[in-house]
């Protein structure tokens, strides 16, 4: 199969934005840091919020220690149109019920990717029921993330929610380095590992 360059396709879409008119677009973030350099590139295009929905993370300290840097980054950020932080409450039950069976695949296999349906699935029927134009997530910007993954998948959520999804490798145009830049300049708290317990594990 050929890879698409969804960096491109992305592109693609934000010329044809009229700024004036902006579509309304929810952003599931995996954290601030991911999130920085993603805001910076593209809040100008959308009405823009963020969906903090990651039961995932292995402890509620973890899973709040996150968000509260989140919702920091915005403010530190000063963007011209307000965001709204969406922290969907911690139930990391949640993620051990959809993944199990799962939990002894390797890092970035099938255990990841049923994580990463559970997220942007949960972020699609919200986009779906709130009435936003466009839904996508900051975790292709990760170089451990794969982005054809990320993006077939969110095709197929748009297409069962009847939502548009942003096609995005933000990881290209040095996305990573500028969120890592963005971090450093706002001294954000950088996570080592991705967030389940089983990530941590293989570190």
């Amino acid at each position: 199969m050929n890879k698409i360059n969804y960096n491109l396709e992305m592109e693609k879409v934000l010329k044809k934005i009229n700024k004036e008119e902006k579509p309304r677009l929810l952003l599931h973030s995996c954290c601030g840091p991911c999130s920085s350099a993603i805001l910076e590139r593209i809040s100008d295009y959308f009405d823009l919020d963020i969906f903090y929905y990651n039961p995932n993370i292995d402890s509620e300290n973890e899973f709040y220690r996150r968000s509260d840097e989140q919702i920091k980054l915005v403010e530190d950020l000063e963007l011209d149109d307000k965001i709204d932080v969406k922290v969907i409450k911690y139930k990391h039950e949640e993620f051990l019920s959809y993944i199990k069976g799962f939990e002894k695949y390797e890092e970035g296999g099938a255990r990841c990717f049923r994580c990463y349906r559970q997220r942007l699935e949960k972020t699609a029927r919200y986009a779906q029921e709130n009435n936003y134009d466009y839904f996508t997530t900051t975790l292709s910007i990760s170089p451990h993330k794969d982005s054809q993954i990320l993006n077939r998948l969110g095709k197929f959520l748009a297409e069962k929610y009847k939502v548009n999804y942003l096609f995005s490798d933000f990881k290209k145009k040095n996305g990573f380095k500028r969120s890592v830049e963005l971090t450093d300049k706002f001294n954000m708290y950088r996570q080592s590992y991705c967030g389940c317990e089983f990530s941590r594990g293989e570190d």
